[in-house]
């Protein structure tokens, strides 16, 4: 069994929407099972500004998939909700991002793992440190709780717990 860490991010209402179905969609998977879920948090955009406010989110996973499985299995459930990729960073209806998969540090095809930028992220950090506060991420051999504590303040502010 593989231990997994996935960020959920929308900002195109109904965001509370794609939310659940995305976690429904996850959780009837036969070869998933959610372990644990963070809170959602309400965040400002990043990257691309002129869009609405994120919901963020991270869980935890025991799943059976190897990482290009599980990849093509989120991707399949962003277009099931309509995901489209129109512009970089910018609205969408879901977001999947496998974040960590066991203490993988790799690249395969469409797969970096960690994912890359993470560990700059308040809007990835602030929920993962919720439920893995502990956990060491592989590419900066800090737990997720020290990365967190190295980013600035003002980052921090982004991210509100709803």
């Amino acid at each position: 069994m593989n231990k997994v860490y996935i960020a959920l991010g929308t900002n195109i209402e109904p965001r509370d929407f794609y939310l659940s179905e995305a976690l429904n969609l996850l959780e009837a998977h036969e070869s998933i099972a959610i372990q644990q879920r963070s809170s959602i948090y309400e965040t400002e955009p990043v990257g691309y500004l002129d869009q609405a406010d994120f919901l963020n989110m991270v869980i935890e996973i025991q799943t059976l998939l190897e990482p290009i499985e599980l990849l093509d299995t989120t991707q399949g459930i962003e277009e099931k909700l309509g995901r489209t990729r129109d512009i970089r960073f910018g609205p969408r209806t879901i977001d999947l991002d496998i974040l960590l998969y066991n203490q993988e540090n790799s690249t395969v095809d469409r797969l970096t793992l960690p994912h890359p930028r993470m560990s700059e992220r308040a809007f990835v950090l602030v929920p993962l440190a919720e439920i893995a506060g502990d956990v060491i991420l592989p590419d900066t051999g800090n737990t997720v709780r020290e990365q967190l504590a190295e980013l600035p303040q003002k980052e921090l502010e982004t991210v509100k717990k709803i």
